[in-house]
């Protein structure tokens, strides 16, 4: 795992073969050399945990930003996303994100421009090998579940910015949490109510209508264009704590 504080030179992931640490763990074909190099991996996996452990156990009160890395900077969803990374600073929030681009950087301009904690929890990828510009403290992790782990345990809230697979991802991974007590007092909030709709809609239309989920698994979820509500739903949870 590397780390980057400040706007120095930017880690680079993966192997000249384009192949990342996840993609060797999980790939079981080939020969049978895995039985030697498998239990080695637990120990830079063990790596990972302990660092992130130690750089992120005294940042305070955080929230995790997700959203696609394909936002335009000229999109409306940049700038909202750049809102709520300034409105969770000014709250007194650090702000975490994937460290990528698009809703991600936008996040984190908005941490970093109103003076808070802008961090980023990079990954390795093959086509994505770099913090973006407004990250002032990044970690990069080899596995994702390392990654994870740290989204969710040092933050106090989720913030979804429309996006992809990645961003369904942690949003359903938190809703599974909270749904089986395994975090408590985590407010879920997706910005964007027109993106949000179709699949709010699908999970009361199918999902619960043939009672695969309660209604008070899509109750966890506050959708919302409104900045301010959000902050609020942040705020009353801290306070909570």
């Amino acid at each position: 795992m590397t780390r980057r504080t400040g706007h120095g030179p930017k880690p680079t992931a993966g192997r000249p073969d384009g192949s990342t640490n996840d993609q060797r763990l999980l790939d079981t074909r080939g020969p049978s050399d895995w039985v030697h190099t498998d239990p080695w991996r637990v120990m830079k996996i063990q790596a990972e945990f302990v660092e992130g452990f130690n750089d992120l156990a005294e940042i305070g009160p955080a929230i995790s930003v997700f959203g696609s890395a394909r936002t335009p900077a000229d999109h409306p969803m940049y700038a909202l996303g750049t809102k709520v990374g300034a409105a969770l600073a000014e709250a007194g929030f650090a702000v975490i994100t994937g460290g990528g681009p698009g809703a991600m950087e936008a996040a984190n301009l908005g941490a970093r421009e109103a003076g808070g904690q802008s961090i980023g929890l990079g990954i390795e990828l093959p086509w994505e090998a770099r913090l973006n510009d407004h990250v002032t403290f990044g970690l990069n992790f080899r596995y994702f579940f390392v990654r994870k782990t740290m989204f969710v345990k040092y933050s106090q809230g989720y913030v979804v910015m429309p996006g992809g697979l990645g961003t369904l991802d942690e949003l359903f991974e938190a809703m599974t949490l909270v749904q089986t007590r395994k975090i408590t007092q985590f407010p879920i909030v997706l910005m964007g109510a027109e993106h949000w709709s179709g699949l709010i809609d699908w999970m009361r239309g199918t999902m619960l209508s043939d009672a695969r989920i309660r209604e008070d698994d899509i109750d966890m979820l506050t959708v919302t264009d409104d900045v301010e509500e959000m902050v609020e739903l942040m705020v009353k949870a801290r306070d909570a704590r």
